[in-house]
């Protein structure tokens, strides 16, 4: 009791250095008590993205993913079912499964060879007494969810509702066609930064135009209102013009009209979910290096004006999706001041490689994008850790999702 009144307090003090209106103090990108706070407080408290269900789309497949030291194990059963088990064996905690993803009719333990149903059942156990009772020593569950294809996870014993989450994304995700989609590829990362700082970065796009000049000539998230020239008011009129009727013909819904970032997330009402779609620059049908696309149309989309489809869910997800392929981005930590983060990419399922996608038109846009936001982290990174370091006010034209990422990262930690 002593030690968790002393992080209270501790806590409570960093949180009340916070400047409103500026960036953190040096300390929260430092102090392992905060970092071990977070992780209860963050991330074993709410939901995480975990990955596709395309990934895993016959039974017996399977994929891995570490939370904060928690290896964690995503199968489908032979009943059609996702479920989420702690990926360790009941019998002396051996790693069931080591690699990234895999398939099996059952999952056998490398140690001492129990074995476990894909639904989690023990189902042998050799060498062990009779009278033991496996119905108590199946594999640890773990809460799961999907949505139109997106798979979460939650730590919690018992995890807040996801419903709200759900009935705000997947109207928006389903004409993707997540859930009819296949895995291109994905690229990992080791980013040297922790992962506030991940966040911090795109939630603003003041740094897009001298960092990203590949993803400027598509979108128009650089141009806040009263920031961009009346000719570039006119081009986002005309493309908003030149798609809304196009769009509410399909059922696609347009929910971000101006220029600039919409607003995310709302700290007031803890609001960690978000989905909207914005137009694109004219010439551009993809986020492609050229405005082309990169591989067949996904989902239900018939005509590829359909913009760009934004989601993201906080602590640790966010996508964008065209109407050729989709990119998603998963952070977890990895430590004060290393974030691990998986780039993937998708495409229809019935879309072959080589004939109708090549992955060296569909990975370059976003695959520099990603790599210059990353190299941009491990620098704040490094600003951060000096002693001389003052956090600075933000920009209220250009940073407002910035600051509310932070205001809702303080009031999860108390």
């Amino acid at each position: 009791m002593i030690q968790f009144d002393t992080r209270a307090g501790h806590i409570e003090q960093l949180v009340a250095s916070r400047l409103p209106g500026h960036g953190l103090p040096r300390a929260f990108y430092h102090d392992e008590m905060l970092y071990a706070h977070e992780m209860t407080t963050l991330w074993r408290s709410g939901w995480v993205f975990a990955g596709h269900a395309c990934q895993i789309r016959q039974a017996g497949e399977w994929f891995t993913i570490t939370v904060d030291g928690d290896p964690l194990l995503l199968i489908r059963g032979d009943d059609g079912v996702i479920r989420g088990f702690h990926n360790l064996c009941t019998h002396r905690g051996t790693l069931l499964c080591a690699e990234d993803s895999g398939r099996s009719r059952a999952l056998a333990c490398p140690y001492h060879q129990w074995t476990f149903s894909q639904r989690g059942d023990l189902l042998s156990c050799h060498g062990m007494q009779d009278d033991m009772d496996k119905a108590t020593l199946g594999l640890r569950m773990v809460h799961t969810e999907e949505c139109a294809g997106l798979l979460f996870v939650s730590l919690a014993e018992v995890p807040p509702t996801f419903a709200p989450a759900s009935d705000l994304m997947a109207p928006y995700a389903r004409p993707q066609g997540f859930d009819r989609a296949k895995v291109a590829t994905f690229v990992d990362y080791e980013v040297r930064a922790n992962w506030k700082i991940v966040w911090e970065n795109n939630r603003e796009c003041y740094h897009c135009s001298v960092n990203h000049p590949e993803y400027i000539k598509s979108n128009f998230d650089i141009y806040e209102d009263g920031h961009g020239s009346e000719r570039i008011q006119q081009r986002l009129t005309q493309a908003l013009e030149r798609t809304e009727a196009a769009w509410e013909h399909d059922g696609i819904t347009l929910n971000h009209r101006q220029g600039g970032l919409a607003a995310f997330p709302d700290a007031d009402h803890n609001i960690w979910f978000s989905a909207n779609r914005t137009v694109m620059a004219e010439g551009f049908e993809s986020e492609s290096l050229d405005g082309r696309r990169v591989a067949p149309m996904m989902g239900a989309y018939r005509d590829p004006n359909v913009g760009v489809l934004r989601m993201r869910t906080l602590p640790n997800f966010w996508s964008h999706a065209s109407c050729d392929h989709a990119v998603t981005t998963r952070l977890l930590p990895a430590g004060i001041d290393r974030t691990h983060v998986r780039v993937t990419w998708l495409v229809h399922e019935d879309a072959r490689e080589g004939v109708d996608y090549s992955l060296d038109r569909l990975l370059p846009f976003w695959q520099l994008t990603s790599e210059q936001d990353w190299e941009l982290c491990a620098r704040v990174q490094k600003g951060v850790n000096s002693s001389a370091y003052r956090p600075g006010p933000l920009s209220e034209m250009r940073e407002y999702n910035l600051d509310a990422f932070l205001r809702w990262y303080l009031r999860q930690l108390i």
